[in-house]
């Protein structure tokens, strides 16, 4: 049962570890000679891109059957709203890259975090499974969340430092 455990959590993770590892993978790129990702405000914003273009892939995956049903009975036409939430992640995560449009986007991709979250807290509760798994327990969907909105909003709203 542990190992089930940790598997699910490190399967869940998958969106934050890849934003991490964005993260430092721009950053070493920067200081490789990418002058453009020589600061850690644009390499969040590519790292926040990478992770949003990763959930989005599951809105018409394998898993878009399991995100229909994390929808909660109250929101009509959840297969409309997963498809809609995916075409939104996409074009958040091109927007978060442009700095014209950085701002706006990250405070896009901060509401529909928000927005989505009863989602997640649905599918806990409900111990819905999401690829075969268990939906992941609140504790940890939680603070996952607010290290995504941390992330969005700092790559969004921080000016870049080089």
């Amino acid at each position: 049962m542990e190992l089930q455990i940790h598997g699910r959590l490190v399967k869940a993770m998958i969106p934050f570890i890849a934003m991490f590892v964005s993260l430092l993978l721009f950053r070493v790129l920067g200081f490789a000679g990418w002058e453009y990702t020589n600061d850690w405000v644009i390499s969040l914003r590519f790292a926040v891109a990478v992770m949003f273009l990763i959930t989005a892939s599951a809105h018409w995956g394998k898993r878009r059957a399991d995100l229909i049903a994390m929808v909660p009975p109250g929101i009509p036409n959840a297969a409309f709203v997963v498809s809609v939430t995916g075409v939104l992640e996409i074009a958040g995560a091109i927007l978060i890259l442009i700095p014209a449009t950085a701002a706006f986007a990250s405070s896009g991709l901060a509401l529909m975090l928000l927005a989505m979250f009863p989602a997640n807290v649905y599918a806990a509760k409900h111990r819905l499974p999401l690829d075969g798994k268990p939906a992941t327990p609140i504790g940890p969907r939680t603070l996952m969340q607010i290290v995504f909105l941390a992330a969005v909003i700092m790559a969004g709203w921080l000016p870049p430092q080089g």
